[in-house]
C-alpha cells in the first residue's frame, strides 16, 4: 500500500508530505484548493504523461516521490529490471520534471524509464476518476472490465487473431501473385547456382589472402630467416656465443658479489631462448621452398572471387553472406508459393484462434452473472432500490479480434422496468452511481488479486443525501481489505472515513500555496460542518456534523442547507 507521498514545487504546492496507513482515508477541501493535485502528483510518480505546466511558477523543477510497501507480485519484475530490493520491503518511486518539460525517473534509487513506472503502477494502484461512468459507454472498456473479472487471457486471444490474419494475408498474397513469386524464385535459383559453383567458405577469403601473401613473398621470407639464423647461430661470433661468453664471465666473479647471480640467470635464460629461436628458423627453412604451382592455384581462386564480387557489386569477403541470404530468401519464396501448406497454415491458425475464443467465451458467460449480481446488490445501497444490472453477451456476425461476442452492460433503474443499454440511461446521477457500483463490485470480486491501493477521485459526484452515506459505507467496507483513498465533496462520505485530511489554499509571500492538515476532533467537526453547508448552518451544522461523526444522526444534509444540484449540472473545475 501507499505509505508516503511527497511533493515539491508542483502546481500550487511548495512542499507537502502525506503519510498514509491502511483503511479508508478521505481528502476534502474547498473547490480549487488543490485536492486533485495530490492525485495528479501520484499519477506522475506512476508514469503519467508529464506537462511542464505542472512545475510551480518561478521554479526550476518539480519533484514527486511515492513510497509503497513492495507487493510480492513485483519481486520478479524488480529482479528482471535490475532494481535493488529495499531492505525494509519498501518500493520508492521518484520523478522530477523541469520547466522545459523534461522528466527523469527512479525506482529504489536507480534510474528508470517512464514505461517501467507504468509497469510497476499496475501492481500498486487502481484509480477510479469522477468521470468513470464515461468508460462504461465504451465497448472496449466494458469488455476489458468483464475480461478482468473472468480471467480471460486477452493477450493470447489477440496473438491468435494476429496469427490468423497473417496466415490469411500470406495465402491471399500467394494466390494473387503466384506468377511473380515464381519468376522471383527462378531468378534467385540462378544466382545461387552461380555462387554455388564457387562454393565460397565462410572464412576462406581471409585464409586465401594470407596464404597468397606468404607465397608471393616466399623468397623474401627465406632470405630474412636465413639472415636471422646466421646472426643467431652461424656467424662468428653469433648471438648465442656472445650470450654464453657474457654469462661465463660473470659466473667467474659472482662469488665476490652474490648479486650478480641474478644477472647470470637472465643471460642463461636468454641463451636458451636464442637457441629455441634458431631451432624454429631451421625447421621453417627445411620445409619452406617456393611452390609456383600452389601460387598459381591461389591466383586463379582469388580471381574467381573477384569476378563474382564485381558481378554482384559486393566486397569479395561478403560473398558467403550473400549466398546464405539468397538461400534464406529462396526458402521464404518456396514457403510463400506453397498454396497447400499456406491453406493448411490458415486453417490451423483459424482453429487455434477459435479454440481460444471459445475458451474466453466460456469464461465470460460464467463471470457475467456473478458481476451482474454483485453490481445489482450494490445498486440497492445507492438509491436504486429494485434496480437490476445485467451483463449481456451478444454474438458477433463476423469474427472479431476480441472473440465470438461483444459485452454490453444493461440496467433497469427500478423494479418492474426492463434493463436497457447504459447508453440509453439519461440521468447523470444514475450513471455516476452505476460507475461507483461497478467499481466497488469489481474491486470486491478481485479480492487479493486487485491493487493494494484504491483511489476514488470524486467518483461520488452527482449523488448526495442518504445515498452519499451508502457510498461512504461501501468505501469503508472496501477499506477493511485494502487501502482506500478518496477525494470527496460529500460530508456523508467524509464522515465514514478512518482518517481525514483537509486541503486548503493559503497565501505565502503573495503567492498561493496548497497545504494539507490532518483533521481530528473539533477540526474534523468544523470541516464536516463546512461540507454540509458552510457558515450559514452555524452551530446547527456543527451539531449535526458531530452527530454524524458519532454515528448518532442520519447522514442527511439538514433542511436549511442548499439543495443538491440536479444530476447532470455542470461542476466547477477542480482547480
Amino acid at each position: 500500500m501507499l505509505r508516503r507521498l511527497a511533493l515539491r514545487d508542483l502546481v500550487l504546492v511548495e512542499r507537502l508530505e502525506l503519510e498514509l496507513d491502511a483503511g479508508f482515508t478521505v481528502l476534502t477541501g474547498e473547490t480549487g484548493a488543490g485536492k486533485s493535485i495530490l492525485i495528479d502528483a501520484l499519477q506522475l510518480a506512476l508514469g503519467a504523461r508529464a506537462d511542464a505546466g505542472l512545475v510551480r511558477e518561478g521554479c526550476a523543477r518539480a519533484e514527486v516521490s511515492a513510497e509503497f510497501d513492495a507487493p510480492p507480485a513485483l519481486a520478479a519484475w524488480l529482479e528482471h529490471a535490475g532494481f535493488e530490493p529495499d531492505a525494509e520491503g519498501r518500493l520508492l518511486l521518484r520523478r522530477t520534471l523541469d520547466a522545459q518539460g523534461r522528466s527523469r525517473a527512479w525506482v529504489n534509487g536507480s534510474a528508470a524509464t517512464v514505461a517501467q513506472l507504468r509497469e510497476a503502477a499496475e501492481a500498486l494502484v487502481d484509480i477510479h476518476g469522477q468521470h468513470a461512468w464515461q468508460s462504461l459507454m465504451r465497448p472496449a472498456a466494458v469488455r476489458a472490465l468483464l475480461d478482468a473479472q473472468a480471467g480471460v487471457d486477452t493477450a493470447a486471444l489477440a496473438a491468435r487473431w494476429q496469427a490468423w490474419r497473417a496466415a490469411c494475408s500470406a495465402l491471399a498474397e500467394a494466390r494473387a501473385h503466384g506468377d511473380a513469386l515464381q519468376r522471383e524464385r527462378d531468378r534467385l535459383a540462378w544466382q545461387i547456382g552461380e555462387l554455388d559453383r564457387l562454393a565460397p567458405g565462410a572464412d576462406e577469403w581471409a585464409a586465401l589472402e594470407a596464404e597468397h601473401q606468404r607465397l608471393a613473398h616466399a623468397q623474401s621470407l627465406i632470405d630474412g630467416m636465413r639472415a636471422a639464423l646466421d646472426a643467431l647461430a652461424d656467424a662468428e661470433p653469433s648471438a648465442d656465443t656472445l650470450a654464453a661468453r657474457a654469462a661465463d664471465a660473470l659466473q667467474q666473479v659472482q662469488h665476490w658479489d652474490p648479486r650478480l647471480a641474478e644477472t647470470v640467470e637472465v643471460l642463461r635464460s636468454a641463451q636458451a631462448q636464442l637457441q629455441d629461436a634458431a631451432h624454429s628458423l631451421q625447421a621453417w627453412l627445411a620445409r619452406s621452398e617456393p611452390d609456383p604451382g600452389r601460387l598459381a592455384e591461389l591466383d586463379a581462386r582469388i580471381a574467381s572471387w573477384h569476378a563474382l564480387a564485381r558481378r554482384w557489386r559486393r566486397p569479395a569477403a561478403e560473398l558467403p553472406v550473400l549466398l546464405q541470404g539468397w538461400r534464406d530468401e529462396l526458402r521464404s519464396l518456396d514457403a510463400a508459393a506453397d498454396l497447400q501448406a499456406l491453406e493448411q497454415a490458415e486453417a490451423d491458425a483459424q482453429a487455434a484462434w477459435r479454440s481460444t475464443a471459445q475458451a474466453a467465451s466460456r469464461l465470460r458467460h460464467a463471470a457475467a452473472p456473478r458481476l451482474a449480481a454483485a453490481v445489482s446488490q450494490a445498486m440497492q445501497q445507492l438509491g436504486m432500490a429494485g434496480g437490476r444490472f445485467e451483463v449481456a453477451l451478444p454474438a458477433q456476425d463476423e469474427p472479431q479480434p476480441f472473440g465470438l461476442e461483444t459485452v454490453e452492460f444493461r440496467v433497469a433503474g427500478h423494479a418492474g422496468s426492463t434493463p436497457r443499454p447504459l447508453a440509453r440511461v439519461a440521468s447523470g446521477g444514475e450513471l455516476s452511481r452505476l460507475a461507483l457500483a461497478v467499481a466497488v463490485s469489481t474491486v470486491a470480486a478481485a479480492g487479493a488479486g486487485s491493487a493494494p491501493t484504491l483511489i476514488f477521485d470524486e467518483i461520488d459526484a452527482g449523488v448526495g443525501g442518504s445515498v452519499g452515506f451508502q457510498v461512504g459505507r461501501l468505501l469503508k467496507q472496501l477499506g477493511g481489505g485494502c487501502q482506500v483513498l478518496a477525494v470527496t465533496h460529500l460530508a456523508q462520505v467524509a464522515a465514514c472515513a478512518d482518517r481525514h485530511f483537509v486541503v486548503s489554499k493559503q497565501q505565502r509571500d503573495g503567492r498561493p500555496s496548497t497545504e494539507l492538515q490532518p483533521a481530528a476532533g473539533e477540526a474534523r467537526v468544523a470541516e464536516i460542518a463546512r461540507m454540509l453547508g458552510g457558515e450559514r448552518l452555524g452551530e446547527t451544522g456543527r451539531a449535526h456534523a458531530a452527530a454524524m461523526l458519532g454515528g448518532t444522526a442520519p447522514m442527511e444534509v439538514p433542511a436549511e442547507a442548499p439543495a443538491e444540484a440536479p444530476a447532470g449540472t455542470p461542476r466547477r473545475s477542480r482547480r
